[in-house]
């Protein structure tokens, strides 16, 4: 257990201060090849809809066994030759499921391409990291556009792995990563993937369904912290109304957060693939939003995980003396 306090005290840190190490020999990558392959072999054009659901959760049940397997042997085959290489391995692993740094830095893209070279380039930017047309976006929207991704992003890409790799090491992170993954690559709601990805997203989200709130009550916390900018009553306020306001069950709890504490209104109609959507708003319109709200909704999801990790390193020492 003190091996897996230093490797997740490492991991956290190599990702605060690095940002993901995204290539080839990434984990997420293995496992959208995988995905990608099982898909191709599996998913046939005159499948019926329910062999398409029974192949979708064949998929599901070969991808998380053989993402904890490799994980699992592999961390146990480093560690019986040496504990240091071991604790090394797990520490770089831990890295790899983390996304603090790497969202941080691609919405400051945004931030910055408004501020230093206009509309044109903010669409551009935030285009890389938005699933929504941008085309026609002005830079309110742009703006807003990013600052949704960090709020919604903080849980899923930040908070809720760091959970699963408090309770359960790199395995544990590491089968979170894949049904992220897989959500991710099949979870859509169109003709080819409703049945074949059903398992999958309504897996993703189970997994996410606790750790989007405890994420959403670190992030009320943490305004506490973050002075006048950060509006703490309100952020509760908002959540408790709007945190449903969303099509997942757990995408809106910390974006509602983020709405209520930078005072400013979020989400409402979207186009995607040139149809606009009907969306509810979440937050009030208490100011109008700014660049800066960019910056401000980073800090909030920075010392959000920062509260997260401290938190779990505590768990992590009481169940070690307790066992």
């Amino acid at each position: 257990m003190i091996y897996h306090l230093t490797a997740f005290i490492l991991g956290y840190l190599l990702d605060l201060f690095l940002g993901d190490p995204f290539g080839s020999f990434h984990p997420v990558v293995w496992i959208g090849n995988l995905i990608s392959r099982l898909t191709k072999g599996l998913l046939k054009p005159n499948d019926e809809e329910k062999t398409k659901q029974y192949k979708g959760l064949l998929l599901v049940v070969i991808v998380i066994t053989v993402s904890a397997s490799i994980t699992a042997l592999f961390l146990w085959f480093l560690y019986t030759i040496n504990s240091k290489i071991g604790i090394i391995i797990e520490a770089v692993i831990t890295y790899q499921c983390l996304a603090t740094k790497s969202l941080y830095k691609e919405s400051m893209k945004v931030f910055y391409a408004l501020k230093n070279e206009g509309l044109t380039a903010g669409r551009k930017a935030v285009s890389m990291i938005v699933g929504r047309d941008t085309e026609a976006l002005d830079e309110t929207g742009v703006i807003k556009a990013a600052v949704e991704t960090v709020a919604e992003n903080a849980s899923d890409g930040v908070i809720a792995p760091l959970i699963y790799l408090a309770i359960g090491g790199p395995v544990l992170g590491i089968v979170y990563k894949a049904i992220n993954t897989m959500d991710s690559m099949i979870g859509y709601k169109d003709e080819k993937y409703l049945s074949f990805g059903r398992y999958a997203a309504k897996l993703d989200d189970i997994v996410n369904f606790i750790p989007a709130r405890i994420s959403a009550i670190l992030m009320i916390l943490s305004c506490a912290f973050l002075g006048k900018d950060y509006n703490g009553k309100n952020a509760y306020r908002i959540f408790k109304r709007d945190r449903f306001n969303h099509a997942s069950p757990n995408s809106a709890q910390t974006e509602s957060v983020c709405a209520g504490a930078l005072s400013i209104q979020l989400a409402g109609p979207a186009s995607y693939f040139g149809k606009r959507y009907e969306k509810p708003f979440i937050g009030d319109k208490l100011r109008d939003v700014e660049l800066m709200d960019i910056r401000r909704a980073n800090r909030l999801m920075i010392l959000t995980s920062l509260l997260c990790e401290l938190i779990s390193i505590v768990v992590i020492i009481i169940f070690v003396f307790m066992f």
